[in-house]
C-alpha cells in the first residue's frame, strides 16, 4: 500500500505530472489526425460525386450556378488539409504554430466570400467579412514579419 502511496505521489510531481500531459497531447492529436484523414476521403468522396452528378444531369448552361458550389467543396477538402497540416506540424514541434491557423482562417473567409449568394445577405455581413480578410491579412503579414527576424 505504502508503494502505491509512493508512486501516486511521484506521479503528481511537476516533471512527471507534464509528461502525462504531454503523451495525452500527443495521443489526442494522433487521434484527431486519423479522424481528420477519415474527413477529408469523405469529403473527397462527396465532391466526386457531386462532380460525376452535376455533369451528367446539369442542363447545357445552367452548370455555371453550380461551379460555385463545387468551388465551396473544393475549398472545404483545401481547408480539412490545412487542419490536418496544423495537427501534423503540432506533432512534429508540439507548438501550435500560428502563421499556418491564419492561412487555413484566411482560406475559410475567402471560402466564405466565393460562395456567396450576394442576392441572399446584408451589406453589413459583406462590410464584417471585408474585417475579417483585413484582420487576418494584417495578422499574417506581422506573423511573417516576426518569424523572418527570428530565423536571422
Amino acid at each position: 500500500m505504502r508503494k502505491l502511496l509512493k508512486r501516486f505521489i511521484q506521479s503528481t510531481e511537476d516533471e512527471n505530472f507534464m509528461h502525462l500531459i504531454e503523451n495525452i497531447e500527443v495521443i489526442v492529436s494522433k487521434v484527431l489526425s486519423v479522424f481528420m484523414v477519415i474527413v477529408i476521403l469523405v469529403a473527397l468522396g462527396d465532391l466526386a460525386a457531386f462532380l460525376v452528378k452535376e455533369l451528367f444531369t446539369t442542363p447545357y448552361g445552367k452548370f455555371n450556378t453550380t461551379l460555385f458550389k463545387i468551388f465551396g467543396l473544393f475549398l472545404n477538402i483545401l481547408i480539412a488539409l490545412e487542419i490536418l497540416e496544423n495537427i501534423t506540424a503540432y506533432l512534429r514541434k508540439h507548438v501550435v504554430q500560428v502563421e499556418l491557423v491564419i492561412v487555413t482562417s484566411l482560406i475559410a473567409v475567402a471560402r466564405k466570400i466565393i460562395i456567396l449568394d450576394l442576392e441572399k445577405v446584408s451589406g453589413i455581413d459583406i462590410i464584417g467579412l471585408g474585417i475579417a480578410v483585413f484582420a487576418l491579412s494584417i495578422s499574417y503579414f506581422v506573423i511573417r514579419i516576426s518569424n523572418s527576424r527570428h530565423t536571422r
